[in-house]
């Protein structure tokens, strides 16, 4: 009895102890470095993950056959933001109300725990990382990596600190990325507010008249007729009374609303290039934890919600408001929490880099992309980027930057790389006095943004090996992540390899898509949709899980059907018991007597096989997986199992009828094929090629694991491309036989009497004695083509 998921722990338990996938730091072997995506540690695996890892490890698994030394790290991202969410949701507290260390010590305190479980998961799908080279992205070694990037760049000119607008989540009550924005629909009310102008009213269309209070400015267009002569006069903001200009401004869209418009510090990223370039005043409306200011007076402490209701309401009863409709916009929200954002003026570290947009595009072609058309993706976010890097978080878990200030002078002070990984909130700064004579210092209380960690894998994972062997692992061979974080992660990973070593940090991309539900949508907790795969795993097993990873063509998102898991159920199934078919006639077979004289339908075989052999190779250099997944499948079912082992059965029960020379060429040629089969799906599914290549192959071939072995060669001289088509006509022919009988309600070990066309019967002169054998012909007749029963 195959008991699956006995086996999978057999397997996974066999190649952690016999350290099957070890780099091999003293190998002479050509290396292949994957920059194995760290997942965010986020209690556990997730379907996306099952999905594009397994399709990074038939990749992994290919090259190690191919006879790389494969150095295949694995890592974890648990520093920042993503890990205070989880650790402030399992353990329900809130950050901002601990004192900083202890909450720090409760995260660091629960990774652990977190950490160990959530890389079982990934284990439990066979991923084949060598789990010795491991790092988190919040132990000593990579924030001391994280730090020193730091000051590299700031002594590059590269890094700024600088009071200015930022994007802002007031839920995570930090500043975030543009990367790190997400375009969400939402319902809100659309009022068009009546401003006065000497008595003369002008309608202005808003959906944020809390914002009313920090209105600075109303912009038109230059070559708008309709407001030319408003153009340096001042408008009276309502409810508040105030005064502001009115500008024009090419920016300006005369065919939105009523193609007149209110500048609020800060709306949008307009109002922010309005406030830049018109140096209009500052006017903060929202708190950091989006309330409003006393700015806003008798709405002082109020949600944004809450104020917006009010002072619409307000407005109406001033018959301030024209028109109001609800509307559906787009919005942008945190990625993080869903949180529309704000834009706050506040003090951030940047990294310098919209200068270098056209670099990066440069960079980016150099690359090789696998599917092609994913570097539309980074051209497209690299075109739009609009903002420097914000690279400060303003929450206590994370990576400390590795900065003091001088009290007096505002002086940056850098820690001195002996002295990283460094907090200053703990530790002193390297000098006692600063060069204005100050010897007194505050500790920047900000931390890196996790992605500026997570952008520097390549040397994460590199650094854990010895010096020498840097130069050799770095630029990696691969990338492989999802589409979805193109612009967070593979960007930021290009920037920093340029900036620090003016190179691309691999050679090429794999860009998986994602996995969805039945429905084809995105699974998430809030929609009720989520598919777990250790349930998946409970129910089918890993190599079915991973064989249904493989029917989708890289960078294709792909919706969960059982049905497909089923299929993989089936091919484990029939792959054991085609094997326990193949052995029981291998007993008395010795690989090391002399090659046999193949017979016709052997050859046709063997054809066939080194055929899809030269194409999964082919396939896999291009990671087209899927193809090779689909190619070996179908010639296992259909080539293998339903004709070439039916049609032996003669050679291999009859060997007095046949002769023992035949009965040696189906064995060889069995031998060949099936050990061929299992090493073409060993990347895809790992343990039941593994088990059934241990119960036999092992003994002769002497390689301690299948995923060890050599990647099958192409034979070129096995193609026979006459004897293919031969074969094929002689399959039809078997067909129809099976097809006679099925339709008859017959077992096909009824007898027949088979006519075949003269010409026919010549040109398969050496088919015959198979067709005849496995379609229990009595007799083959000269004539026309015809099945009867005897």
């Amino acid at each position: 009895m195959l008991d699956i998921h006995k086996i999978e722990k057999k397997w996974q338990n066999y190649w952690e102890k016999e350290k099957i996938y070890k780099f091999n730091q003293k190998s002479k072997k050509k290396i292949f470095s994957i920059d194995t995506p760290p997942p965010t540690v986020s209690g556990k695996m997730h379907m996306g993950h099952a999905f594009s890892y397994a399709q990074m490890d038939f990749i992994a698994r290919y090259k190690k056959m191919q006879g790389y030394n494969l150095f295949y790290p694995f890592g974890t991202d648990d520093n920042g933001l993503p890990t205070q969410r989880l650790i402030e949701s399992e353990k329900k507290v809130k950050a901002q109300n601990m004192k900083r260390e202890h909450f720090i010590k409760l995260c660091l305190t629960n990774l652990v725990s977190i950490r160990k479980k959530y890389i079982e998961d990934f284990k439990k799908i066979a991923l084949s990382c060598d789990y010795d080279i491991f790092y988190s992205t919040i132990n000593d070694h990579c924030r001391k990596i994280s730090q020193l990037s730091f000051i590299q760049l700031y002594k590059q000119g590269r890094e700024y600190r600088k009071e200015a607008p930022v994007i802002w989540c007031p839920e995570c009550q930090t500043a975030i990325a543009q990367v790190e924005l997400e375009d969400k629909e939402l319902t809100t009310e659309l009022i068009d507010v009546v401003f006065q102008i000497n008595k003369k009213n002008i309608i202005i269309s808003t959906t944020r008249p809390e914002l009313l209070v920090a209105c600075v400015a109303i912009f038109v267009h230059p070559n708008d007729k309709r407001y030319k002569e408003l153009i340096g006069k001042k408008a009276a903001v309502p409810l508040f009374k105030f005064k502001v200009p009115i500008l024009k401004d090419l920016r300006v869209d005369m065919e939105k609303g009523t193609g007149i418009v209110m500048c609020c510090t800060f709306g949008d990223q307009t109002d922010v290039d309005w406030y830049k370039a018109h140096k209009l005043p500052l006017k903060t409306a929202l708190t950091k934890d989006g309330r409003m200011t006393k700015l806003a007076k008798k709405y002082s402490g109020l949600t944004i919600k809450e104020a917006r209701k009010e002072i619409i309401q307000d407005l109406k009863k001033q018959n301030l408001i024209k028109k109001q409709k609800q509307i559906t916009h787009v919005v942008n929200v945190h990625e993080r929490c869903g949180t529309p954002i704000e834009f706050i003026h506040s003090k951030q570290w940047f990294i310098k880099y919209l200068d270098l947009k056209k670099d990066f595009l440069k960079n980016g072609k150099q690359l090789n992309w696998y599917p092609k058309f994913m570097i539309n993706r980074l051209e497209n976010w690299i075109k739009g980027l609009q903002w420097d890097w914000c690279i400060s978080r303003q929450i206590p878990f994370g990576i400390p930057f590795p900065v003091w200030y001088c009290k007096k002078c505002d002086e940056v002070i850098l820690a001195t790389p002996n002295q990283l990984p460094v907090d200053p909130l703990i530790e002193k700064p390297p000098i006692k006095k600063c060069k204005c004579g100050s010897t007194e210092f505050i500790p920047e209380k900000d931390i890196i943004n996790t992605w500026a960690t997570s952008s520097l894998t390549p040397q994460l994972a590199v650094q854990l090996m010895p010096k020498k062997l840097w130069k050799k692992l770095f630029p990696m061979s691969l990338r492989p992540q999802a589409h979805d974080i193109i612009s967070f992660w593979l960007f930021n990973t290009l920037v920093k390899s340029q900036l620090h070593y003016k190179k691309n940090p691999w050679k090429d991309v794999m860009i998986s898509g994602w996995a969805l539900d039945p429905k084809g949508k995105k699974m998430s907790k809030s929609r009720g949709n989520v598919i777990e795969p250790q349930e998946i795993i409970k129910k089918y097993s890993a190599d079915c899980l991973r064989f249904w990873a493989s029917s989708s063509k890289l960078g294709e998102d792909l919706p969960f059907h059982e049905k497909e898991l089923v299929s993989g159920k089936k091919f484990i199934i029939k792959m054991w018991n085609a094997s326990k078919f193949v052995f029981m006639h291998l007993k008395d077979y010795n690989i090391k007597t002399k090659k046999p004289k193949l017979e016709t339908i052997d050859k046709w075989l063997l054809s066939k096989i080194n055929k899809i052999i030269k194409n999964s190779t082919a396939y896999f250099e291009r990671y087209e997986y899927s193809k090779t997944k689909a190619d070996v499948e179908n010639f296992f079912w259909n080539i293998f199992c339903d004709n070439y082992l039916e049609i032996i059965k003669d050679r291999l029960y009859n060997p007095k009828t046949r002769g023992k020379e035949s009965r040696k060429a189906a064995q060889f040629t069995l031998y060949t094929t099936l050990l061929t089969i299992l090493k073409l799906m060993a990347p895809i599914m790992p343990h039941i090629t593994e088990e059934i290549y241990q119960q036999y192959f092992k003994k002769y071939e002497k390689i301690k694991s299948i995923h060890t072995s050599e990647w099958p060669k192409y034979n070129a001289k096995a193609i026979d491309k006459k004897i293919e088509k031969l074969g094929d006509k002689a399959i039809q022919i078997v067909a129809k036989a099976r097809q006679y009988k099925t339709k008859n309600k017959k077992s096909l070990k009824t007898e027949i009497i088979l006519t075949l066309e003269k010409e026919k019967i010549k040109e398969l002169s050496d088919f015959m004695q198979d067709i005849k054998a496995v379609t229990n012909a009595k007799e083959i007749k000269q004539g026309k083509f015809s099945i009867k029963l005897k």
